[in-house]
């Protein structure tokens, strides 16, 4: 099994966990951010399960998608109770996991979706996925447990794809910069380059002064908008990471 998958895997795990421990879990509590509730959120993760379940079988089947599927799903998700979009949410994130780990070798090496600006692999596939339910999976246990984190491994997967996320997500607010950082655990030294309309992020070897440095668990919910003062690591504010917070509003 590939790292993603592991990965995404124990994500799984986590977020039934999260929910099965979490007592009289009231489904109408705020999630983060606070106008969605838990129950949206696992709305969120449980419709996007559905939908990226059955792209990949429309890939492996060579089928041609259904325009209408995804607002049909939507549509169905919406009108379920919040309790059922928090158990139903469960089962489709399951699903969508035992299909992707069904799949034979040999069909996961020609395994390529084209989804708007995306061109993925069955590694990228799964890394797109992890993206996805790894953050909402946070943005419910936050609300459960305040100094709740990612773990190592979902930030070292997430790493690898963040050069691309950062393309589309990040707001230039026409500077021309470049921000040092440094993550650890794992450890990489990158840089956030602004330059008047783009920004880009790039592998580069610090010899010289870090703007920001911090785990790399805290690096990708700065970049996926989940990272403001009150769930960031101790010690850790300065001007350079109050920049980047309004870089990366969240999407």
């Amino acid at each position: 099994m590939t790292k993603p998958l592991q990965v995404l895997r124990a994500s799984t795990v986590h977020l039934r966990s999260v929910i099965e421990n979490s007592g009289e879990l009231d489904p109408g509590t705020s999630a983060y951010p606070t106008d969605w509730s838990i129950a949206d959120t696992m709305s969120h993760i449980g419709s996007g399960a559905v939908i990226l379940k059955q792209r990949f079988e429309d890939v492996v089947t060579g089928q041609e998608g259904d325009a209408g599927f995804n607002q049909s799903v939507w549509d169905e998700w919406n009108a379920k109770s919040p309790a059922d979009q928090v158990s139903e949410a469960l089962v489709a994130d399951q699903a969508l996991l035992l299909a992707l780990e069904a799949l034979p070798e040999e069909k996961r090496k020609t395994f390529r979706l084209v989804m708007g600006p995306f061109d993925l692999d069955f590694d990228g596939f799964v890394v797109l996925r992890l993206g996805e339910q790894a953050l909402h999976t946070w943005d419910v246990e936050v609300a459960i447990d305040p100094t709740a984190t990612l773990s190592n491994d979902v930030a070292e997967v997430i790493l690898q794809s963040l050069p691309r996320l950062v393309g589309f997500t990040g707001k230039a607010n026409d500077e021309t910069k470049e921000v040092n950082i440094r993550t650890v655990e794992p450890a990489r030294d990158l840089t956030i380059v602004f330059a008047g309309d783009s920004v880009s992020l790039i592998d580069a070897s610090h010899s010289g002064a870090i703007d920001v440095e911090l785990p790399a668990e805290a690096f990708v919910r700065l970049v996926y908008g989940r990272l403001d003062a009150q769930h960031t690591p101790l010690d850790l504010n300065n001007d350079s990471l109050e920049a980047l917070r309004k870089a990366f509003p969240g999407f």
